[in-house]
């Protein structure tokens, strides 16, 4: 009798390995990807595969602040603060390693800052703040001096590593691997409790004893810092950033239908649901080219309606959930 915690301690970590190695199995996949034989076409297919952990990293940054039941669209308000944060310390003087963490701490404490404010709302009223939070942000530097971030022309940004493509690649697969990490940190913690507790009745998590504003901040700080290392990357790749696009809508939605496409609450889902989205994206450039656009929405709304549970919800449930 008294073995039978242990044995169901070791069945349990059994379960976990076997719901871990799909993820596992992607990251393997995703570290080998730039040695992969693709001949001429080898430089244009690791920047695609740059721009798809990118997204990744947006994606499950956003999934972190739904387990908590918010729907933000302050993401590119965040993802903004860290192109933007790097390009002007970068511009002071500062080197990449100490600029990207520092502009990525800035705007998680921008977002305790706004959350403090807004997180007491929830549903639509929260999603409303977090939209008009972008769109001022994007407002007032949109107008700061041209001298200091360019104004609405946008400013020039620092390459990352000297603009080497692979070692650009790697240092996105860092920022990846730090972003799952957090995920199933989150995971396996006590935080997935309180943060399934908040988000399915917050009436009953506050009577249960769980701070619910404390937790959704939690979540708020670590999910905004993450985007703003995505916004690192995005500015250090392209060079050139502007507010139009960095702080646009597009940047703010894109994450939550990622998510919504690979599977809400997953680790695996939102990267693979990049994967998949990024990727359909290029082929329907290369093959239909005027009429991509038209047939990837059409894809993507016939995916999330016959797939209410993302492409995680394709993987036969086991108990514990998906990771």
């Amino acid at each position: 009798m008294t073995a039978r915690p242990e044995v169901l301690r070791a069945a349990h970590g059994a379960g976990r390995w076997r719901q871990l190695w799909p993820l596992l199995a992607y990251l393997l996949l995703a570290a080998a990807f730039p040695f992969l034989p693709f001949g001429a076409r080898s430089e244009y297919l690791l920047q695609i595969g740059y721009f798809t952990v990118v997204a990744g990293v947006l994606a499950l940054s956003w999934d972190l602040l739904a387990r908590s039941g918010q729907l933000s669209l302050a993401h590119a308000a965040f993802y903004g603060i860290g192109a933007y944060g790097f390009a002007l310390l970068s511009k002071a003087g500062l080197a990449w390693g100490v600029a990207m963490p520092l502009a990525a701490l800035i705007a998680a404490a921008v977002s305790v800052l706004l959350g403090a404010v807004t997180l007491r709302l929830s549903g639509m009223y929260f999603a409303i703040a977090t939209l008009a939070f972008t769109e001022v942000l994007r407002t007032v530097v949109q107008n700061l001096p041209d001298s200091l971030a360019g104004g609405a022309n946008g400013m020039l940004v620092p390459a990352l590593l000297a603009g080497s493509p692979r070692g650009q690649y790697f240092l996105a697969f860092a920022v990846l691997l730090l972003t799952v990490a957090c995920s199933l940190a989150v995971r396996f913690s006590r935080l997935h409790l309180a943060f399934s507790a908040v988000r399915q009745g917050e009436d009953v998590a506050r009577v249960l004893g769980v701070p619910v504003v404390r937790y959704r901040l939690l979540a708020f700080a670590l999910s905004s810092f993450l985007a703003a290392l995505a916004g690192v990357l995005y500015a250090g790749k392209t060079f050139f950033i502007n507010p139009q696009e960095t702080f646009s809508v597009a940047t703010s939605i894109a994450p939550l239908t990622t998510s919504i496409f690979g599977g809400l609450y997953t680790t695996l889902g939102p990267v693979l649901g990049a994967t998949v989205l990024r990727g359909s994206e290029e082929l329907l450039h290369t093959v239909l080219k005027d009429g991509s656009l038209m047939v990837y929405g059409l894809v993507l709304i016939l995916s999330i309606l016959w797939l209410p549970r993302g492409l995680m919800g394709l993987r036969r449930r086991r108990p514990g959930g998906d990771v």
